[in-house]
């Protein structure tokens, strides 16, 4: 509803989008809603025989205004401000909010890139649970096929928290670095003239340590979510959508299928590529908020949730998020926002957002199609807007 409020930016023919643009405005827009259709996808099918219910209506919510430094936004325009193909919003485990751009609908599958991360770490905590995963074991334990790399000597809790030492750097818009290479090897850009095939297994094998020790510090570094989903993979002997589907997307009753994006081997980019409806990941914010559980049915282990809202010293020192949240933390591959309401977040480039404020009973979800990755002054907009909606709604 509301989408008047945006104007379309379809008007190119489907042929136009390819992997040398996908991640480049105009042809994001587009690209973010349908990435199995330009990169190998695996299906995490939904068991739900239940309808998706009626949509709330945003039009309150959109009049409201909020305060962003010395002006004063309506949230109608912030959505415009911050690139918004939808954001759903859940008061008490309610559908309070579906706000849509044009051509998205309630079925519509976006791609949630880093945010992807905070759901591995869901299912880390869930074989946690069973027995099946030790954090205070070493990775190869798990995957012997890195022992010669940078993780040879890390432990599943230095991943689950990215305080490895890699020599890695995550910059997006370098074409020629690490980053680049990595995102090849995943099959999200385009092959190089004469660079020979890779894998991501193959890649992060490659990885070599940095400076420093495991543990010293938070360091955000993606590969460490695609290391988690191998770890993952070996502890359940499961492929990771299989265990996806199983673990989390059936006892969550999602309502719509979610895809992830996989390499040429098949392995599943735990760290960036997922896709999934606005709803379905609004309804994993409310498991979250309700401490792992849905309808009293327990998902993922309590003191997971609790460990991953509360616990670790993972300090956002230089990190991304330092100067927005200065008393915020990172814990199983979630952030902790440290402003006393125990509010966390799974977060991706270009404004993908699952924020969940337990003191307000509020889980917001947000997709975008922010021209930049990584955009200062539009994250911290998004921020204050999750700040400001417990207080609109």
């Amino acid at each position: 509803m509301s989408a008047s409020i945006f104007e379309s930016t379809h008007g190119f023919p489907r042929a136009s989008v390819s992997l040398a643009n996908w991640r480049s405005a105009p042809w994001n827009v587009w690209a973010f809603r349908h990435v199995p259709e330009l990169i190998p996808t695996a299906r995490i099918a939904s068991a739900s025989t239940a309808p998706e219910g009626a949509l709330a209506d945003p039009s309150p919510l959109l009049r409201e205004t909020l305060l962003f430094g010395d002006r004063r936004l309506g949230v109608a325009e912030v959505l415009r401000e911050t690139f918004t193909d939808a954001l759903v919003v859940m008061k008490s485990g309610r559908f309070v909010a579906d706000f849509h751009a044009p051509h998205f609908t309630s079925k519509s599958r976006h791609i949630l890139f880093s945010a992807s991360k905070s759901v591995a770490g869901l299912l880390a905590g869930i074989l946690v649970g069973e027995g099946r995963l030790d954090p205070a074991r070493p990775v190869t334990d798990y995957v012997p096929e890195l022992a010669a790399s940078a993780f040879g000597d890390a432990s599943v809790r230095h991943v689950l928290d990215m305080q490895t030492c890699l020599s890695f750097t995550e910059d997006y818009s370098d074409p020629n670095g690490s980053f680049a290479r990595y995102r090849r090897a995943g099959m999200l850009d385009p092959p190089l003239a004469g660079e020979p095939p890779e894998t991501v297994i193959g890649f992060l094998a490659s990885l070599r340590k940095g400076e420093g020790e495991h543990g010293e510090r938070f360091t955000y570094s993606s590969p460490n979510s695609d290391v988690l989903g191998l770890i993952v993979e070996r502890a359940s002997g499961q492929r990771y959508p299989d265990l996806l589907t199983e673990k989390l997307w059936e006892p969550l009753q999602a309502r719509t299928d979610a895809a992830i994006t996989v390499d040429a081997e098949g392995t599943a980019r735990a760290g960036g590529g997922l896709s999934m409806s606005p709803r379905d990941l609004a309804r994993i914010g409310e498991m979250v908020r309700c401490g792992g559980s849905v309808d009293g049915r327990r998902i993922v282990p309590e003191h997971w949730i609790r460990d991953t809202a509360c616990g670790g010293d993972g300090a956002l020192q230089g990190g991304t998020f330092a100067s927005v949240l200065p008393d915020g933390r990172y814990r199983n591959q979630w952030y902790q926002v440290g402003d006393g309401t125990g509010s966390l977040f799974a977060v991706g480039i270009h404004g993908q957002w699952l924020y969940v404020n337990p003191a307000a009973e509020i889980v917001i979800a947000k997709f975008s199609s922010q021209p930049d990755a990584s955009d200062d002054p539009v994250r911290r907009l998004n921020v204050a807007l999750f700040r400001a909606i417990p207080a609109l709604m």
